[in-house]
């Protein structure tokens, strides 16, 4: 191989990669998506908090990697979809659940997770920011069956009470449909 063959070659490697790290991190920022995940020790004590069950469908809004799908289907035994906006994301969540063992058990959808449909969702799994509080508010008020729960990490609804909380972890459940309150209300009656 000559030395121009070994530059073109090292040229494309670079162009791919900086592609790939253009839309791995570019699309969750336009979504004002976090891009760092979460521990898998903080998945399995959310899930736990949650109550999730086997044959129960967990939704992830925003899967990123896949993690949430991959721990949920095989410590949990639940079927697990889930939804991201970035390609390179669901590509990777696919690839890892693939290779994870639980490929039957997960889906991967490509697309805007306040478009999708989620009356199944036993529960719904979010590490999002604050700015999708009043959209994802009125959206799982509206499309989520009475007893389903929400858990979400970092962020939580100010208008309602959640029924479990870590505080050690900033995780919150709340079982539809919701009570009025906020996470004040929650702690008052816990003392």
């Amino acid at each position: 191989m000559n030395m121009d063959t070994l530059k073109l070659i090292l040229v494309a490697l670079a162009a791919l990669w900086m592609v790939y790290v253009l839309v791995d991190y570019l699309v969750p920022y336009f979504y004002g998506l976090p891009a760092k995940p979460t521990r898998h020790a903080r998945i399995r004590k959310a899930l736990k908090l949650a109550g999730l069950r086997p044959g129960e469908t967990l939704i992830d809004l925003g899967c990123g990697d896949g993690r949430v799908l991959i721990l949920a289907a095989k410590e949990f035994e639940a079927q697990a979809i889930g939804i991201d906006a970035g390609p390179v994301q669901v590509a990777r969540a696919w690839i890892n659940g693939l290779f994870s063992g639980v490929g039957t058990q997960i889906q991967v959808h490509w697309g805007n997770f306040l478009k999708a449909d989620l009356p199944d969702a036993d529960v719904v799994f979010a590490y999002l920011t604050s700015d999708y509080v009043p959209k994802l508010e009125a959206k799982l008020t509206s499309q989520l069956k009475p007893g389903a729960r929400v858990v979400t990490i970092s962020f939580d609804f100010s208008n309602w009470e959640p029924d479990a909380f870590d505080e050690d972890e900033l995780i919150f459940v709340y079982k539809m449909p919701p009570h009025a309150g906020d996470l004040g209300t929650f702690l008052l009656k816990r003392e």
